[in-house]
Parts: structure tokens; sequence; C-alpha cells
């Protein structure tokens, strides 16, 4: 029973580790300091495959080039699409027209962005985590993992530290 309830214990403290690691994410995103974001599509293939992860953080729109990667609102999806800049004008007030364009695209995206301020820029990419983030958020893997959280909690306060002892 003491080497259950050890493996337990541990079990539990790598998630308590994983746990704090997701709190102080959502602490960045709530903060505006970061923002993950889940590649759906291949557009950007084969440097940002479908399924990765990817953390952009704020970049000064004045401070883009053609070719660098960005993430901006689609006016025509309502989403961010993040591709790559092909053309970028200043239009005089401090803001710029962006033409992007996907890696694995023929054509250049159907409308052009406006932008000022700061914008999200790709910072880190993270190969096939995005999948497995979206996965583990389902309600079939989600509810196993809260039982088993659960069922973990449980063996470490029922069983007497001493138990096995004595």
């Amino acid at each position: 029973m003491l080497l259950l309830r050890r493996t337990a214990l541990i079990i539990l403290w790598v998630l308590a580790g994983l746990g704090v690691a997701s709190g102080a994410v959502w602490a960045l995103t709530s903060a505006g300091v970061i923002k993950p974001l889940i590649v759906i599509s291949g557009s950007m293939e084969p440097d940002i495959m479908t399924g990765d992860l990817l953390i952009a953080t704020k970049t000064e729109a004045a401070d883009l080039a053609t070719g660098d990667v960005v993430s901006l609102d689609s006016h025509l999806t309502s989403n961010l699409v993040t591709h790559r800049i092909a053309r970028i004008v200043p239009v005089g007030d401090g803001s710029f027209t962006v033409t992007m364009k996907g890696d694995n695209n023929e054509f250049e995206d159907a409308l052009d962005y406006t932008i000022s301020g700061e914008v999200w820029k790709p910072a880190m990419q993270i190969a096939g985590a995005g999948a497995f983030v979206a996965r583990l958020t389902t309600p079939a893997v989600a509810i196993p993992l809260m039982i088993g959280l659960i069922a973990l909690l449980g063996i470490t306060l029922l069983l007497p530290a001493g138990a096995a002892r004595d």
C-alpha cells in the first residue's frame, strides 16, 4: 500500500507542476503578454505544420518587414490568420496596409489588412503541441483525466502515511 501511495503522490506532484505552468500561461495570456495559437491549416507548411502550437508576443507594427510571419485579425473569417508578410505599405497616420500570403498557398490572401500599434508575432513554435492541447480539452479526454485525478487524491488522502509501517 505504501508503494501505491508514494506513486500516487509522485504523480500528483508532477500534475501540480503542470498545473502551476498552466496557471502561468493563463495569467500571461489574460494579461495580454502572450497569445497561444493552435495551427489549424496547412497554409504555412512546411515551416509551420498543422497541429503546431505557436506562442505569439506583441510587436510594434512599425517594426514589421516583408517576410515576417504575423498573426492578424481577418475581417473575412473573424479569426486570427498567421501568414507571411508579402508587402507592407505605410498609410501615413501610423498605420500600415499589409498583404499576406501563406507559404503553402498559391495566391496572396483575399483581403489586405490595415494595422497599427501592436500586432501578434509568433515567438515560439512547439511542434505538435497544439493538437495535443486541443485533444486534452475535449470532454472525451478531460473527464476521464479529472476522474483519475480525483482517484489519485483519494489514494493519497485515504491511505494513511504510516499504514504500511504498522
